[in-house]
């Protein structure tokens, strides 16, 4: 399957040969949106993205979201390096009516010489930590803002409550990792492309 490679745009209106749809058992698909688990969670978020066609931004869309889930208590996943921009975010959430309950990526001290790294007694980030403490303060919906590559994937992996990433990390780009995909023509073209005939 290469749907990021397929010219059609519109794969809702007909199914192209070698289209995933043809692949999968789409009823099966179906019957998963239609449990009382999911259905509620897959129409609201389907709402959202409606709405108002792309003039809300994303922090706007997630209280939206949060408001139609009838969610009360937030938590908040952040990198110590964002701890500025998490106060931020956690002062808008409690201003638009929600709980929040933040945790800090180097919370319990870890060294990481606990995964075979010498760094000279520097705490390690801790996302399984993070995600069983928002566990623990039974959290209905989980944020992350700039957690680095893989551990967000951990908070995903333990968190109980649903998670979606606010902001992703990247101390090169200012937390705007799209920005060398905007610019492959150019300044990153050698950096991220070996073989420029692949552009």
């Amino acid at each position: 399957m290469k749907c990021s490679e397929c010219k059609e745009s519109y794969c809702d209106k007909k199914i192209v040969k070698n289209c995933a749809s043809a692949y999968t058992n789409q009823q099966n698909i179906l019957d998963e949106y239609l449990l009382v688990s999911n259905l509620e969670f897959a129409k609201n978020a389907s709402l959202v993205s409606m709405s108002l066609n792309g003039k809300k931004t994303r922090i706007e869309e997630l209280i939206e979201f949060a408001h139609l889930m009838d969610y009360k208590r937030l938590g908040l996943c952040f990198c110590v390096g964002l701890k500025n921009e998490a106060g931020i975010v956690k002062k808008i959430l409690e201003a638009n009516g929600f709980e929040v309950i933040s945790i800090m990526c180097k919370t319990g001290g870890i060294d990481k010489s606990l995964l075979g790294i010498e760094n000279g007694g520097n705490a390690m980030c801790n996302p399984i930590g993070q995600a069983l403490f928002l566990n623990k303060a039974k959290t209905e919906f989980n944020i992350i803002v700039g957690l680095c590559v893989g551990h967000d994937s951990l908070v995903f992996q333990y968190s109980n409550a649903p998670v979606t990433v606010l902001a992703t990390k990247d101390k090169v780009l200012a937390h705007n990792p799209l920005g060398c995909i905007y610019t492959l023509d150019g300044y990153y073209s050698e950096k991220l492309l070996p073989n420029k005939s692949d552009l």
